[in-house]
Protein backbone atom coordinates (compact mmCIF):
# COMPACT_ATOMS: atom_id res chain seq x y z
CA UNK A 1 0.00 0.00 0.00
CA UNK A 2 1.54 3.47 -1.04
CA UNK A 3 0.51 6.12 1.55
CA UNK A 4 2.68 9.14 -0.10
CA UNK A 5 -0.24 8.92 -3.10
CA UNK A 6 -3.87 10.01 -2.30
CA UNK A 7 -6.06 7.35 -3.81
CA UNK A 8 -8.31 10.56 -4.15
CA UNK A 9 -6.72 12.76 -6.46
CA UNK A 10 -9.02 14.43 -9.20
CA UNK A 11 -7.65 14.60 -12.44
CA UNK A 12 -6.84 17.70 -14.07
CA UNK A 13 -8.03 17.97 -17.36
CA UNK A 14 -7.40 20.04 -20.36
CA UNK A 15 -11.20 21.71 -20.38
CA UNK A 16 -11.02 22.37 -17.10
CA UNK A 17 -7.68 24.46 -17.46
CA UNK A 18 -9.26 26.76 -20.66
CA UNK A 19 -12.17 27.33 -18.58
CA UNK A 20 -10.29 28.87 -15.85
CA UNK A 21 -8.86 30.54 -18.64
CA UNK A 22 -11.82 32.23 -20.11
CA UNK A 23 -11.72 34.10 -16.77
CA UNK A 24 -8.95 35.56 -17.66
CA UNK A 25 -8.81 39.00 -19.91
CA UNK A 26 -6.49 41.22 -21.65
CA UNK A 27 -7.28 44.33 -19.77
CA UNK A 28 -7.50 46.67 -22.60
CA UNK A 29 -10.23 44.48 -24.60
CA UNK A 30 -12.95 42.72 -23.47
CA UNK A 31 -12.39 39.68 -24.47
CA UNK A 32 -10.42 36.53 -23.07
CA UNK A 33 -7.02 35.37 -23.56
CA UNK A 34 -8.67 32.23 -25.23
CA UNK A 35 -11.06 33.85 -27.18
CA UNK A 36 -8.60 35.94 -28.81
CA UNK A 37 -6.26 32.74 -28.94
CA UNK A 38 -3.81 33.83 -27.16
CA UNK A 39 -3.05 30.30 -25.48
CA UNK A 40 -0.94 28.20 -27.51
CA UNK A 41 -0.81 25.50 -25.62
CA UNK A 42 -1.50 23.69 -22.24
CA UNK A 43 0.50 20.70 -20.68
CA UNK A 44 -0.73 18.68 -17.88
CA UNK A 45 1.75 16.31 -15.66
CA UNK A 46 0.40 15.21 -12.41
CA UNK A 47 -0.47 18.31 -10.37
CA UNK A 48 1.54 20.44 -12.71
CA UNK A 49 0.33 22.74 -15.44
CA UNK A 50 2.39 24.49 -18.10
CA UNK A 51 0.65 27.41 -20.19
CA UNK A 52 2.36 28.29 -23.72
CA UNK A 53 0.60 31.53 -24.59
CA UNK A 54 1.33 34.61 -26.23
CA UNK A 55 0.22 38.25 -26.48
CA UNK A 56 -1.60 40.76 -28.83
CA UNK A 57 1.97 42.71 -28.83
CA UNK A 58 5.68 41.87 -27.64
CA UNK A 59 5.10 45.59 -25.90
CA UNK A 60 2.21 44.92 -24.01
CA UNK A 61 2.72 46.49 -20.50
CA UNK A 62 0.26 44.45 -19.25
CA UNK A 63 2.38 41.04 -20.05
CA UNK A 64 3.10 40.47 -16.25
CA UNK A 65 -0.23 41.65 -15.01
CA UNK A 66 -2.14 39.18 -17.26
CA UNK A 67 0.69 36.31 -16.92
CA UNK A 68 -0.03 36.35 -13.08
CA UNK A 69 -3.61 36.23 -13.50
CA UNK A 70 -3.36 33.00 -15.89
CA UNK A 71 -1.43 31.30 -12.76
CA UNK A 72 -3.62 32.32 -10.08
CA UNK A 73 -6.62 31.36 -12.34
CA UNK A 74 -5.02 27.95 -12.80
CA UNK A 75 -3.66 27.23 -9.97
CA UNK A 76 -7.55 27.52 -8.20
CA UNK A 77 -8.36 24.36 -10.39
CA UNK A 78 -8.36 21.62 -7.80
CA UNK A 79 -5.41 19.10 -7.62
CA UNK A 80 -3.17 22.25 -9.29
CA UNK A 81 -0.02 22.69 -7.13
CA UNK A 82 2.80 24.37 -9.52
CA UNK A 83 1.51 26.32 -12.79
CA UNK A 84 4.10 28.21 -15.17
CA UNK A 85 3.45 30.72 -17.71
CA UNK A 86 5.79 30.60 -20.63
CA UNK A 87 5.07 33.49 -23.23
CA UNK A 88 6.25 33.20 -26.77
CA UNK A 89 6.52 35.29 -29.71
CA UNK A 90 6.43 32.39 -32.15
CA UNK A 91 3.84 32.30 -33.67
CA UNK A 92 2.71 36.15 -33.59
CA UNK A 93 -0.31 36.65 -33.18
CA UNK A 94 -2.99 38.32 -35.42
CA UNK A 95 -6.22 39.14 -35.25
CA UNK A 96 -7.04 35.73 -37.57
CA UNK A 97 -6.63 34.00 -34.51
CA UNK A 98 -9.91 35.60 -32.54
CA UNK A 99 -12.34 33.03 -32.42
CA UNK A 100 -15.54 33.84 -34.23
CA UNK A 101 -16.92 35.29 -31.06
CA UNK A 102 -13.95 37.66 -30.34
CA UNK A 103 -14.50 38.80 -34.32
CA UNK A 104 -17.91 39.67 -33.50
CA UNK A 105 -17.97 40.98 -30.63
CA UNK A 106 -14.73 43.66 -31.65
CA UNK A 107 -15.83 44.20 -35.06
CA UNK A 108 -13.12 42.22 -36.52
CA UNK A 109 -13.21 40.18 -40.39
Amino acid sequence: MDELKPTDQQEITETQVFEALKEVYDPEIPVSIVDLGLVYDVKIIDDWVGVKMTLTTPGCGMGGSISNQVRERVLDIAGVHECDVRLVWDPSWDPSMMSDEAKKKLGVG
